[in-house]
């Protein structure tokens, strides 16, 4: 599990589209660090109360905000921005394509803190922002596996070289199933309680198949069969026959792996010539489907059994 340090570039880079960013200054100031994922409003501080200002995130001035500075004399204004810049800021956005006066501008340059312009209203980049730096934010690592979203349960198959994973996530594919990640999945926590998988960017629509070599899924089998992500629901792991010692026959015992801190459903499926992968896999997956919604067939089946046997006796 890691966190990348978020740069203002980054999120500049990253979200200026979708957010209607435009760089007005600063752009010295790029490689500043934003701790914290959210965004302030410095109203109050601007008034003069610093006490608790929350300076580590992107900071955003509004129609309030800037109504009141121009309010301000002068000098008095120039002061406000002299407190306001003193502290490590990442960087600072006018919403409604607000034009920031030539004081900020000079101050902010002098401490290189990046400004930008937005069209967005507050609220709606306040909210926009929000959700894009959770997600930058959020912890991330790799899972060995590749990723099929299986009618909604999202499955990483994994399994040593030459097991078969390839085939198996091929013969799901043709089925109309999509496929989220070849060999490498990416995954991300979000609000700490789902794992997110996803692919590399430079090899999405793509699988290595051995013996034939890369595909393009997408080109060959058409947009349905890619998902860019999809939640993490259940971990199935290929391996040999003569490798699995012990099989759980009824299905009784629970077994998951964690992911980011996260435990997700695991399944062992045993590999032996003859068996269909691809149909044990895609039950697997209705069976956790079935799961999350409540009914455990093992389970019933064992009270069925108990119950039977209490009538007649031999319990």
């Amino acid at each position: 599990m890691h966190r990348d340090h978020v740069t203002v570039e980054r999120f500049y880079t990253d979200h200026a589209s979708a957010l209607g960013l435009n760089l007005v200054a600063g752009a010295s100031g790029l490689k500043r660090i934003i701790r914290e994922p959210t965004v302030n409003r410095p109203g109050l501080v601007l008034t003069g109360f610093t006490r608790y200002f929350a300076y580590k995130r992107v900071q955003v001035i509004g129609n309030a905000e800037a109504f009141y500075l121009k309010s301000l004399p002068e000098e008095e204004r120039s002061r406000r921005y002299e407190t306001f810049f003193s502290y490590r800021l990442p960087c600072l956005v006018f919403s409604r394509n607000l034009h920031p006066d030539k004081l900020l501008l000079q101050a902010a340059e002098k401490v290189n803190v990046p400004i930008f312009r937005t069209p967005l209203v507050t609220m709606k980049f306040i909210n926009l922002a929000t959700l894009a730096l959770e997600m930058m934010f959020a912890p991330r690592g790799t899972e060995m596996g590749s990723m099929v979203d299986i009618l909604g349960v999202g499955v990483i198959i994994r399994g040593e070289s030459g097991i078969g994973k390839s085939e198996s996530v091929l013969a799901l594919i043709e089925r109309g199933y999509s496929l989220v990640a070849d060999d490498i999945t990416k995954v991300t926590l979000v609000d700490g309680r789902e794992v997110i998988g996803t692919s590399a960017e430079v090899t999405r629509n793509h699988m290595e198949v051995r013996g034939i070599g890369i595909i393009n899924v997408a080109a060959m089998f058409g947009v349905k069969s890619i998902r860019q992500d999809k939640r993490v629901d259940l971990v199935v792991s290929l391996k040999s026959w003569n490798e699995v010692q012990d099989v759980d026959r009824l299905g009784m015992e629970e077994e998951y792996v964690k992911i980011l801190g996260i435990d997700i459903p695991h399944i062992t499926i045993p590999v032996r010539p003859g068996r269909d992968l691809a149909r044990l896999i895609e039950v697997a997956a209705f069976q956790t489907k079935l799961k999350s919604s409540g009914y455990n067939p093992a389970k019933e089946l064992n009270d069925r059994l108990i119950a039977r046997m209490a009538s007649t006796g031999k319990l």
